[in-house]
């Protein structure tokens, strides 16, 4: 496992890094593992060198948390793991149970801590950008929390770069603690950040953490012909909205015809796609199914020519804005 700093900070982070939207309870979407089948995609992520985590309140609305809180207590010493989470969504009915409000970042990062079973959270991130909250109120929130020592760096995720600029610039103005990391929505059919967000980042120095590296399992082949081939695939709507054009079928096929080529999985040359990507950091990969964490382990021994990259790319046709 290769490890590196996060953007600008002092913070080294593994270049995979485990997403565990995946686990928690059934319950929430059907193809989420419950805890007894999640603990050993945990344990065998940091088997493979992998120290960063990534989870959020609102992935099985704070069951996820407990489940990487309670696996990583049992398989791993608290100060040599990243724990990274996040707040914005709806964890309630009422009215300030959601967004970016200082009221509700204070309540929702003691629910996390508590769920996580851990007195800090190594990166606090904005789940989405939060138009009802003032800026300023939002980051003095964050900042507070820092000084307080219950996070030690934070980060943002898929929002328009001239918002991230906003929120990075009011920092700078008012000396209050700067995001370290942009969470953002980047793969080989979704590659308008490098329009502006990832030029952002770059010139920053903050580190991209792409979510959905695989375009939730669509270049991996889970949609093949418009058919679904796996569980997730076959509910998750949200995946369907984002992938599903000519195009996105265009690319999904370069993807299996370099594999071949090349000797590997669609999800390794997917991956490593993104890894040679300017400014990439780590990747948040899921898995539900072991393969699924080798392969993007393995991603990182995949070195894509000049050529594989050209071919990977020749195919992409511009989108809307999605994931936002």
């Amino acid at each position: 496992m290769d490890y590196v700093r996060l953007g600008r900070s002092g913070l080294k982070v593994s270049r995979i890094s485990l997403g565990t939207m995946t686990y928690g309870d059934p319950g929430w979407r059907d193809w989420v593992l419950d805890e007894s089948a999640s603990r050993p995609f945990i344990q065998r992520a940091l088997e493979l060198g992998i120290n960063f985590f990534d989870t959020a309140d609102m992935y099985s609305l704070g069951r996820s948390e407990e489940v990487l809180g309670r696996a990583l207590r049992d398989f791993a010493r608290r100060d040599q793991v990243i724990i990274a989470t996040k707040v914005y969504n709806a964890m309630g009915s009422g009215p300030n149970d959601r967004g970016l409000s200082r009221k509700h970042i204070m309540d929702a990062v003691q629910a996390s801590l508590r769920r996580l079973g851990t007195d800090y959270i190594d990166l606090y991130q904005i789940h989405r950008f939060d138009a009802d909250t003032p800026i300023e109120e939002t980051m003095t929130a964050l900042h507070d929390l820092v000084r307080m020592g219950m996070v030690r760096y934070i980060g943002a995720s898929s929002m328009l770069a001239y918002q991230f600029a906003k929120m990075q610039h009011v920092a700078d103005l008012q000396g209050l603690t700067r995001f370290v990391s942009m969470q953002n929505h980047y793969n080989l059919v979704y590659r308008e950040e490098e329009r502006e967000m990832l030029p952002l980042c770059l010139e920053d120095g903050v580190g991209v953490i792409p979510w959905s590296p695989l375009a939730r399992g669509f270049l991996a082949g889970n949609r093949r012909g418009g058919e679904a081939q796996t569980t997730r695939a076959r509910s998750d709507k949200f995946g369907e909205s984002l992938y599903r054009t000519p195009g996105d079928y265009a690319v999904q096929a370069r993807v299996q015809e370099v594999a071949g080529r090349l000797g590997v999985s669609a999800a390794q040359v997917a991956t490593a796609w993104l890894l040679q990507q300017p400014g990439v950091t780590a990747p948040i990969i899921g898995a539900s199914k072991m393969p699924h964490l080798e392969d993007a382990v393995a991603a990182l021994d995949v070195r894509l020519s000049a050529e594989d990259l050209a071919a990977l790319a020749e195919p992409y046709e511009p989108h809307p804005i999605l994931g936002m």
